[in-house]
């Protein structure tokens, strides 16, 4: 092999361990900032009322988001109930969420959008998440399975995924109003894209499961909608 093949050839692998190394590097992020943001959300579910994950952290931890597997609760009659209402099923995937949906917060963790409702609310609530590390899972995910979020508060809410999409963000947004408590998680697509930012994102809808005893909180009308 002549010099100047050899010289590109050993250019082209050091941007490839590069590129691993920067890919790796994201994922031990999201995984290690996870873990802490548990431990902080454990102290929550304790009663700490300013637990942080790390020391100089900003932002709260607003609930926890599972992905819930096995036969339908037993009791699912109740929308927003005490901790250990709902009856066993296994977890496939679950994640501690941070409020504000910034570019920092979706580093570490789900985050929910503040301008919409918390999770059980009567209204649209909407988290995000990045497609190659958190919300990765959602491409898994099928009309009929469930949702749980549990909250600061001790309580849970539990939803029905109706509807799995692609959407181009320059022309969908999200209505916020609705007239019972829906989720939304929001993911950027295609999930095996090579460059981030792309207008389109992976939608997942989810409702409140029919016949809820409680009556969410009411709220004040958001009109509009946000971006995607």
């Amino acid at each position: 092999m002549t010099k100047p093949r050899l010289a590109c050839a050993l250019i082209a692998a050091l941007i490839g361990v590069a590129c691993e190394l920067q890919a790796g590097w994201i994922h031990l992020k999201a995984f290690v900032a996870q873990q802490l943001i548990v431990v902080a959300w454990e102290r929550v579910r304790r009663g700490e009322v300013d637990a942080r994950p790390w020391p100089w952290a900003d932002a709260a931890a607003v609930g926890r988001l599972t992905i819930l597997t096995g036969p339908p609760a037993a009791d699912s009659s109740t929308l927003l109930a005490p901790s250990g209402t709902f009856a066993p099923a296994s977890r496939q995937k679950a994640w501690v969420v941070l409020e504000g949906s910034s570019g920092r917060n979706l580093a570490f963790a789900p985050s929910h959008d503040s301008a919409t409702v918390l999770p059980g609310e009567k209204g649209n609530s909407v988290i995000s998440a990045h497609r190659d590390t958190h919300f990765r899972v959602l491409e898994t995910l099928r009309v009929g399975d469930r949702l749980q979020v549990e909250r600061a508060d001790g309580r849970l809410a539990l939803f029905e995924v109706n509807d799995v999409s692609v959407v181009d963000s320059r022309r969908v947004r999200i209505v916020l109003d609705h007239d019972a408590p829906r989720l939304t998680l929001v993911t950027c697509y295609p999930f095996d894209a090579i460059q981030p930012g792309g207008p389109l994102r992976f939608v997942v809808t989810a409702d409140a499961i029919a016949g809820a005893g409680l009556t969410p909180p009411q709220r004040v009308a958001r009109r509009g909608g946000v971006h995607l």
